[in-house]
């Protein structure tokens, strides 16, 4: 037998005075796929292609409704430019979500301890966070909601299980969000904080309440 695999033992680094555990490659291409019976619709997530995706990320962020949330509402080549920057680097990576191979949302996938909101809240080691963003309106609601953000959060948890927490921080005014959110209920809203540029709810989701909550089809 050759027993049960572990993790690497962590190494450490430090980035802009944040020492941390030294991060895995980011995933390339697809990443994750599952059929959710609740919608009959095969949810996926992939690594964005700066190159191939960027005239879809551009007309997403170029449309007003989010535009005044992102505040991305730059020119193609300056998108350009922040897509790569993401692809560079370390600690937080751009995906696609996908119901069909149909792309509908966008996602930066980031370890808490070395993003802005690390500060915020004792951040674990491997805590995971999100920014998320709903591109195609077709799919804005609460059944499409419930669907990716519980497939996401699973990636998330299932990645490294070192991971005990996956955490968000959108404007604490976003209240469909939080409507959404009521829909599953292993996610939780912690409080309210300031940033320098918004007022926002710190959200939690721990491994212990998702895997006793959430029921995986």
């Amino acid at each position: 037998s050759k027993g049960v695999a572990y993790p690497s033992p962590a190494s450490w680094q430090t980035t802009d005075g944040t020492c941390h555990p030294r991060r895995p490659a980011q995933p390339w291409g697809e990443f994750y796929r599952r059929f959710v019976p609740s919608l009959g619709k095969t949810l996926s997530f992939r690594a964005l292609d700066p190159e191939q995706d960027l005239d879809l990320f551009y007309r997403w962020m170029n449309e007003p409704r989010i535009a005044a949330a992102w505040e991305l509402d730059h020119p193609k080549a300056q998108l350009h430019q922040y897509l790569l920057e993401r692809v560079g680097a370390s600690h937080i990576h751009s995906a696609l979500g996908l119901y069909d191979d149909e792309p509908f949302g966008y996602f930066e996938l980031y370890w808490t301890a070395e993003d802005r909101l690390g500060p915020y809240y004792d951040a674990g080691d491997f805590d995971r966070g999100l920014h998320i963003l709903v591109g195609n309106p077709a799919y804005l609601g609460t059944r499409w909601f419930n669907g990716w953000l519980t497939g996401l959060t699973h990636y998330l948890l299932l990645d490294d299980p070192r991971t005990q927490r996956v955490m968000g921080e959108p404007r604490a005014d976003n209240q469909n969000l939080l409507k959404h959110l009521q829909t599953v209920p292993a996610w939780h809203k912690l409080r309210e904080f300031d940033f320098p540029h918004k007022r926002a709810a710190i959200l939690e989701c721990t491994r212990q309440r998702f895997f006793s909550q959430i029921q995986m089809p």
